[in-house]
């Protein structure tokens, strides 16, 4: 009878939990308030295993960006295929709605995601708001609850301010049933990201020395709260939100601007001084750029840059999500007609722009327009990719690229990176080719390239890894990039700029002839140059061009790729206009959705929309 008792006890906490989690998760509108149900509230916090159980649903609110084919299943952004990284084939991805201009505040991705985020801040302060009716949560595992909830919290909303800037703060307790919600409007952006900092920094205090490895990865921990406090701070510091006069007429009711209208370089002080905290407590000791041999023992660019997005938990990986279906092994691998194994078969859909394969630099750290770099516009040679085991016929364009490109870009006729489930693969990418239009149907590289880093080099199908988030080589950058907006000169500029090169087996500035940048504008156009090709296709390119200001130089008009309609191969080498893309004044922000502006008119919507 005892065995049985328990058993039911166990399953009514069991189904008042996930009669809880309904609640909390079934509506659309992120006010939508929970019914006070005090003895639902008593039983889901009163048992350590259901508060774990409660705290494991906030985390999978963390976005999955390895699913962005479908933005909505894992809160997944659409950032790759949105920028001029990207293309992806299928025309129900929303970043091609995106890039055309199609969509608005009606937009169910845009209310989706824009939901999650408010979901996940809502369950959080209600988890930290009832953590104290736990009867076996011992106090040092209750504040360290509360603690990963807090950076939680302020990671939802860090989230939303990058996409919509300025949102409504609802506070660090729960929404009470009663409240009165009529007029709630947004606060001013600097609100934001003060609310934002402070429980970063209350958070990391509460965390510090507890581990963050083993089986503590993939948790909430001090090095995360404190690397997106500096990205937060990064974000307020860039022109975007700090004296951005496009948004002079953002203002509350009480005739504050949402957004600063002046430049504060304060601000960009702020974002130097938080890299570089974060880079005096953690590195060496804690974080260190991944570095990896080959099977010489010699050290190998190629590898590091590659393996650093797949080794999990690596020295230099920040924080990785745990779960989550990842989508992106078929987007990437390409459709290799004729072979039957599934393992080395996909779409190849998810294709790179040419835009972002003119990026990447050469093998001597030159961009290929500058006149020393060697890069050839036509013709071909016998060329040996750091992949391959011999050379073979190669565009010269491709010839002689640094090591990122042969780890980012997938080209014709190149091996395949899985040898192991049906021998070597060569990929064709044009137009009668194993992976060219004619033979894939809807899954083809609509540039005649397709998107390779991220990719493991095993079988498609295994899905057990973690999905990189953040890692060192972005803090470096960041502290680069805001030290040379305050303090042009200071020589950590370089120091941190050319260890990423260094790293990637490129000279550094000063070093094999390339200058360093002389002047204020010159270093910030190195360091653009360096993060648009270090973090390529890790979900940065989106937002970094957005909190520049430069979406209509690079977002807006033709966009480029290789002719994969030509039925000649060496027709298919011409670079052709596969869409012509529009990025306006309004598309800097998203648009609050309208179901909120529906329910609560007070809601400024964004300019434009």
């Amino acid at each position: 009878m005892s065995v049985t008792k328990s058993k039911l006890i166990k399953m009514k906490y069991t189904l008042r939990l996930l009669l809880f989690m309904l609640l909390i998760s079934c509506n659309d509108d992120f006010l939508d308030q929970v019914p006070d149900d005090r003895l639902t509230f008593e039983a889901t916090f009163a048992k350590r295993v259901n508060v774990e159980s409660y705290l494991a649903n906030i985390y999978s609110r963390i976005p999955n960006e390895m699913a962005q084919r479908y933005t909505t299943t894992e809160h997944s952004g659409p950032w790759t295929g949105a920028s001029d990284e990207a293309e992806y084939v299928w025309s129900f991805h929303m970043g091609n709605y995106l890039n055309i201009g199609d969509w608005n505040a009606t937009t169910g991705n845009v209310n989706s995601l824009w939901s999650n985020f408010y979901r996940g801040i809502r369950a959080s302060s209600t988890f930290i708001e009832n953590i104290d009716k736990c009867q076996d949560c011992p106090p040092d595992r209750v504040e360290r609850f509360v603690a990963e909830a807090r950076i939680l919290r302020a990671f939802f909303y860090y989230n939303l301010i990058r996409s919509w800037g300025p949102v409504v703060l609802i506070g660090d307790q729960p929404i009470s049933p009663d409240a009165d919600l009529e007029g709630l409007n947004r606060n001013t952006m600097q609100e934001c990201v003060d609310y934002i900092v402070s429980e970063l920094d209350a958070a990391a205090n509460s965390l510090d020395g507890v581990a963050f490895k083993g089986q503590n990865a993939g948790r909430m921990s001090r090095p995360f709260a404190l690397a997106i406090k500096e990205k937060t701070l990064l974000l307020n510091a860039s022109p975007l939100f700090n004296g951005n006069t496009d948004y002079s007429e953002l203002v509350n009711e009480e005739g504050t601007s949402l957004i600063d209208q002046s430049v504060q370089t304060s601000k960009w002080q702020q974002a130097a001084n938080a890299s570089k905290a974060f880079i005096d407590e953690f590195v060496p000791g804690t974080f260190q750029l991944f570095r990896k041999n080959d099977n010489t023992g010699s050290f190998s660019p190629y590898l590091s840059t590659r393996d650093v997005m797949l080794e999990d938990w690596n020295e230099e990986i920040i924080y990785a999500r745990t779960r989550g279906t990842i989508y992106y092994h078929y987007d990437v691998t390409p459709l290799h007609s004729g072979i039957s194994n599934s393992e080395v078969k996909g779409a190849g859909g998810l294709s790179a722009t040419q835009e972002m394969v003119d990026a990447y630099f050469m093998s001597n750290g030159r961009s290929i327009d500058d006149p020393n770099s060697g890069f050839m516009e036509t013709g071909f040679s016998d060329f040996r990719a750091p992949y391959d085991f011999t050379q073979r016929s190669t565009y010269n364009q491709w010839v002689n690229r640094e090591p990122r490109f042969y780890v980012g870009i997938t080209y014709n006729n190149s091996l395949w990176l899985n040898t192991t489930s049906v021998g070597n693969i060569i990929t064709e990418t044009w137009y009668n080719g194993n992976s060219g239009r004619a033979a894939g149907g809807n899954d083809y590289p609509p540039t005649g390239y397709i998107v390779r880093k991220n990719m493991i080099t095993g079988a498609r199908s295994n899905q057990n890894r973690t999905i990189p988030m953040l890692r060192l080589a972005e803090i470096y950058l960041d502290y680069a990039e805001a030290l040379n907006e305050v303090d042009p000169g200071n020589p950590d500029i370089l120091i941190y700029l050319n260890a990423i090169r260094e790293r990637a087996g490129i000279p550094g500035y000063g070093e094999g002839g390339i200058a360093v940048p002389g002047t204020q504008d010159a270093m910030r156009e190195a360091i653009h140059k360096e993060r648009r090709v270090e973090l390529a296709f890790e979900s940065v390119r989106y937002f970094d061009v957005r909190r520049w200001k430069n979406g209509e130089l690079y977002f807006d008009g033709p966009a480029h790729g290789l002719d994969i309609n030509a039925e000649e191969e060496a027709n298919f080498y011409n670079e052709v206009v596969f869409e012509n893309r529009i990025f306006n004044q309004r598309h800097y922000l998203w648009p609050i959705p309208q179901d909120e502006i529906n329910a609560n008119p007070a809601i400024m919507q964004n300019p434009g929309w």
